[in-house]
């Protein structure tokens, strides 16, 4: 069917606001040591069950709506949880490197409601201390689109590993 052109739907005006594009990029090293085995620590970052107890916000701030966990190169992880205030954010993982007792490498990013805030990539490492166990964490994002991040990123994985060190020692 022809439409006459007084039939035609109009085209909405452009955006006048449209978003500046923007990245920012931050690094930080963070390292930990746990009196617990490299085996006791790698069960902790790597089963969906025993991670599930450490990461992760309090349940009386964050209600989890999706939570899947799947350890291997080229496996994915993601988190997703809505804040008391009403945000929803999401953690999509995919890991690259993985080797048993020493060593995970994966990318992530991170979305406020559906806005895509950061793109980060990983490299945890475990190292025997005797019967302790070093963790050397260091991680490089790009905060995305005027995020400002402001540190926060560092002081949230610092948290979720003093967590992480409060289950394997608990």
């Amino acid at each position: 069917m022809t439409r006459r052109r007084s039939e035609a739907t109009p085209t909405p005006p452009p955006d006048p606001t449209p978003l500046a594009r923007s990245v920012a990029h931050a690094t930080f090293h963070l390292e930990r040591s746990y009196d617990a085995s490299r085996a006791r620590v790698w069960a902790a970052l790597t089963d969906p069950g025993a991670k599930a107890e450490w990461f992760a916000a309090p349940s009386d701030k964050l209600e989890i709506l999706e939570r899947a966990m799947d350890v291997r190169p080229g496996g994915r992880e993601r988190l997703r949880g809505r804040w008391s205030g009403g945000t929803v954010s999401t953690y999509d993982a995919t890991y690259y490197d993985v080797i048993e007792n020493e060593r995970l490498i994966y990318c992530y990013e991170m979305h406020l409601d559906d806005r895509k805030i950061s793109v980060s990539v990983a490299t945890m490492q475990l190292q025997a201390d005797g019967k302790r166990t070093r963790v050397l964490l260091t991680e490089q994002g790009a905060f995305l689109d005027g995020y400002d991040d402001a540190g926060a990123r560092e002081r949230g994985t610092a948290e979720l590993l003093d967590a992480l060190g409060r289950a394997v020692t608990g």
